[in-house]
């Protein structure tokens, strides 16, 4: 009797299993694609360009400036005293330094400034692959890479995961190359 309710048992949580295994349903996809699909991603690189601009040249001027102060410094100091030219190699030091610095902020700066104006783009794009995931029953989704090391090594391509939340989003799915593209004018043979 203990036999037949224990198999019985391990039977339920069989099916429990095989019920639970089913309801699985995984897709995948690559959120730099998408952000990069995004209309908005022609003025953030403007923008971004733009504010690159101002950092290089604010650097270019502050090492003008530094340069002519070196050279200033290399024709005065034969004149200079001892004394004179310690400070003024001192000054000269210290103002490499803050150069150095200035470059070193500015590409924290560029950074944290990228990422501000990507963040709400990435924000939408989060958005709508979760409501793409709620909406078709999907329990998991995977990136298809991490940087530039892939996740995902292997699928079937069937699933279309990527073209519901361009679609979600309003943005079409680029052609792959080598298909033909019924808008344009096919050439006479």
């Amino acid at each position: 009797m203990k036999v037949k309710v224990i198999l019985s048992a391990i039977a339920l949580l069989c099916v429990g299993f095989v019920a639970q295994a089913q309801e699985v349903k995984i897709g995948y996809t690559n959120v730099e694609f998408i952000m990069d699909l995004m209309p908005e991603m022609e003025q953030i690189g403007a923008d971004i360009q733009d504010y690159q601009t101002q950092l290089q040249t604010n650097i270019q001027t502050k090492a003008q400036d530094f340069q002519r102060q070196v050279q200033s410094y290399q024709q005065a100091a034969g004149t200079m005293t001892e004394q004179a030219r310690a400070a003024k190699e001192q000054e000269l030091t210290k103002l490499q330094q803050d150069l150095q610095k200035y470059e070193q902020d500015a590409q924290v700066s560029y950074q944290r400034k990228l990422q501000e104006l990507l963040d709400p783009v990435q924000t939408k794009v989060i958005n709508a692959i979760n409501a793409v995931a709620a909406e078709n029953n999907y329990t998991h989704v995977f990136a298809e890479t991490a940087g530039q090391a892939p996740i995902l090594l292997y699928t079937k391509e069937e699933d279309k995961f990527t073209e519901l939340v361009l679609a979600k989003l309003g943005v079409e799915m680029p052609k792959a190359p080598g298909t033909l593209d019924s808008t344009r004018p096919r050439m006479q043979e």
